[in-house]
């Protein structure tokens, strides 16, 4: 049974204690079948709140895009800028090609809401280079998680994504509680032994394999449960957000969190969109996991 958050009661809506608050861009991924919503504060804000919490985002997008309808029922603060987030994703038997066409505004410590410092649970899900990294320092007492994919990446000019070596890991990664990030995102087993030494609790997902957590001196691989894998896109994401609210819940057990978090990326991948996705974990919900 997924146990939502408890809650502490506030008679001011706006200082409602928040439970999950993502910060990132939302996006426009590019389809063959037409634009659909992305972005890690989509995928992992969506999860989240499917899983009972109380769940918030800080981002940035143009605003004619409908966040609203995207993001019913989380509480949203944005950044207004010129244009969304725009990315094309191509997956071939190679992996994924990726294409990034607009980029929104940057996202700083003077527009983080005060009363969202509180947090309990923090997720920076930067997808562009889009967060200030001194945003981690902000949060005394929740509880922070990193998919730092969007720090590790850059784009020539053509717009085509490419992962690169991360030049501020060393000031960022001891700051978080969590790390999660992709085997897509290293470029080479140095880097991995790097951010091992530099993270508390590191998770490297591997997709249909699983994932492997790095804890202290301990390292275990978790496998996940064999699916037909439609559309993995968000899949990344909505790992982060279980795997970071059952770390929560449990006080802070990597292994239940993994194992948790596969089981609910896994049940995601053989629907096609972010709607589908989260009508699924909300299946999952009140069964037994």
């Amino acid at each position: 049974m997924v146990m939502p958050l408890k809650h502490t009661p506030i008679m001011d809506d706006q200082m409602t204690q928040i439970d999950y608050l993502v910060v990132g861009h939302i996006c426009s991924d590019l389809t063959p079948e037409g634009s659909q919503v992305g972005g890690t504060v989509a995928y992992s804000g969506r999860t989240a709140q499917a899983l009972g919490c109380k769940a918030a985002v800080l981002t940035s997008a143009a605003s004619d895009y409908d966040l609203d309808q995207t993001l019913f029922g989380i509480k949203v603060h944005t950044v207004c800028s010129p244009c969304t987030t725009t990315f094309e994703n191509v997956y071939t038997e190679s992996g994924r090609v990726q294409k990034i066409h607009c980029v929104a505004q940057r996202l700083c410590i003077e527009d983080l809401p005060e009363q969202w410092r509180q947090a309990r649970i923090v997720h920076l899900g930067p997808v562009a280079n889009e967060i200030e990294p001194e945003i981690i320092h902000r949060f005394e007492k929740s509880l922070v998680g990193l998919t730092p994919q969007g720090w590790m990446r850059y784009w020539n000019g053509s717009g085509y994504v490419r992962p690169r070596n991360w030049p501020f890991a060393s000031d960022i990664l001891p700051f978080a509680e969590a790390v999660i990030l992709s085997e897509e995102d290293i470029l080479n087993d140095e880097i991995l032994a790097d951010f091992r030494k530099l993270s508390r609790l590191l998770v490297l997902t591997r997709g249909s394999r699983g994932c492997t957590v790095f804890y202290g001196k301990k390292t275990k691989h978790i496998p996940t449960i064999p699916v037909e894998n439609v559309n993995p896109t968000g899949a990344g994401d909505i790992f982060a957000a279980a795997f970071l609210v059952r770390l929560e819940q449990t006080g802070g057990e990597p292994w239940e969190a993994a194992e948790f978090a596969n089981r609910i990326a896994a049940a995601t991948v053989n629907v096609n969109g972010l709607e589908a996705k989260v009508a699924r974990i909300r299946q999952l919900v009140g069964k037994s996991l």
